[in-house]
């Protein structure tokens, strides 16, 4: 089936999404993101594996402004939508927050699945968008999803359990259309073992297996202090995390095109999803609705033992 999914990328940053759903062999129909940087990252980097979403408005800007019947069919809504209104560095102030209009996003998703009801979704956030507001903002989350007649479930991913050299913590959220609202037969994939570590990404040893989770801002702290994540010992000596460094960390080939600019390349990196983790999610929702039956009959058989 994955030849004929379609999928959408909602928030899609640099492209994270796209990255590991076209690796599945799923096709992007559109996708939306309003930075201007990040914008010109993602059509250097994708216009030539998916040259028609370049075409008829098909890459969004300003995601308020996309009509639903501009939207075409597709089977997989994927979004990592903003995180700052509820991450320990922005204001935490989740569904509140008013500055330009982020913590009123989630309401976009909801209105899509809506209007196109798609067969599943896939959303990413920051790990303490479930607690926050002593977690009444993902109950609403929640809520808004399972009215809408979708499964919700959700899981911590942590991208060093996909082999990816970071804590990176994150709350991905999965759905499926008009199941009923207590099945729970949908799984996350187990970890693997970790095989690259940092010294692998720096290519001396280093004195940290997993690196710090990549950052918005904030570089530049010394190696001691406790707000540090760019500086790291290697060989006995520190080392500044580069721009082809934190490309391995999140799971982006090296060929992958990104500013000159350090600090604009490491904060684009920081703000994506970790690639791996988010194909090995991917390549199981694409075997549960390849089957969902094998999976309904295999928990049902675990129930029993």
């Amino acid at each position: 089936m994955s030849k004929n999914l379609k999928f959408i990328d909602l928030f899609a940053g640099i492209g994270g999404f796209h990255q590991a759903f076209h690796k599945l062999g799923a096709k992007c129909v559109l996708a939306s993101e309003i930075d201007p940087i990040a914008r010109e990252v993602y059509e250097e980097n994708f216009k030539k594996i998916s040259p028609e979403l370049f075409k008829n408005n098909s890459f969004n800007k300003d995601i308020f402004s996309l009509d639903e019947e501009e939207i075409p069919e597709f089977d997989i809504l994927c979004g990592g939508f903003p995180c700052q209104p509820f991450s320990q560095i922005g204001y935490k102030r989740g569904f509140r927050e008013n500055l330009e209009g982020r913590g009123n996003l989630f309401f976009e998703i909801e209105r899509i699945l809506k209007a196109k009801r798609p067969k599943c979704f896939f959303l990413e956030n920051v790990q303490h968008i479930i607690n926050h507001d002593n977690g009444k903002t993902f109950k609403t989350i929640e809520k808004k999803i399972r009215d809408a007649d979708y499964s919700f479930y959700s899981k911590i991913v942590r991208a060093k359990d996909f082999n990816l050299p970071q804590l990176r913590p994150r709350t991905f959220m999965i759905g499926f259309r008009d199941e009923k609202k207590h099945e729970e037969f949908f799984k996350f994939p187990n970890p693997v073992p970790l095989k690259k570590t940092m010294s692998d990404v720096f290519g001396g040893d280093c004195s940290r297996e997993v690196g710090f989770t990549l950052r918005l801002g904030g570089m530049g702290s010394n190696i001691n202090d406790r707000r540090n994540w760019d500086s790291y010992l290697v060989d006995g000596k520190v080392v500044k995390l580069q721009v082809n460094h934190g490309k391995q960390m999140q799971g982006f080939p090296k060929s992958f095109k990104l500013p000159n600019s350090r600090s604009k390349s490491l904060r684009l990196l920081g703000n994506s999803v970790a690639v791996n983790a988010v194909r090995a999610v991917g390549k199981q929702i694409i075997k549960y609705l390849d089957d969902k039956e094998s999976f309904k009959r295999n928990s049902q058989l675990n129930l029993k033992v």
